[in-house]
């Protein structure tokens, strides 16, 4: 055990690093973080944004409350949408997060 402890102890390094490595190594974890986490994620929310920008009357939309519907009505910051048996709910804008006009209904 005391051998172990002493080889650690005395284990140095050989050279001192070059300070302008650590900063490579920095901007390059920086630009591999930006490219696979930042960029891909505003890109998803640009499409959202552009979507619910184009809803239409008609167009049949779940929430994120997992709420079906179909749009009746779009105002500003608000839709008012039909679900099943004729009723009517009043909905925030950005709680619309899918198109279901291509999925086949039952």
């Amino acid at each position: 055990m005391d051998n172990l402890l002493n080889i650690l102890l005395m284990a140095q390094p050989q050279g001192e690093q070059n300070p302008y490595s650590s900063f490579i190594m920095l901007g390059a974890i920086i630009v591999v973080f930006y490219f696979f986490m930042i960029r891909p994620q505003m890109k998803k929310q640009k499409e959202l944004k552009k979507f619910r920008e184009d809803l239409k009357k008609g167009d049949k939309v779940v929430t994120t409350g997992g709420i079906y519907g179909k749009v009746l009505e779009i105002q500003e910051t608000v839709i008012i949408m039909e679900v099943e048996g004729q009723n009517r709910l009043k909905i925030d804008k950005a709680a619309v997060v899918k198109d279901m006009s291509d999925v086949a209904q039952k």
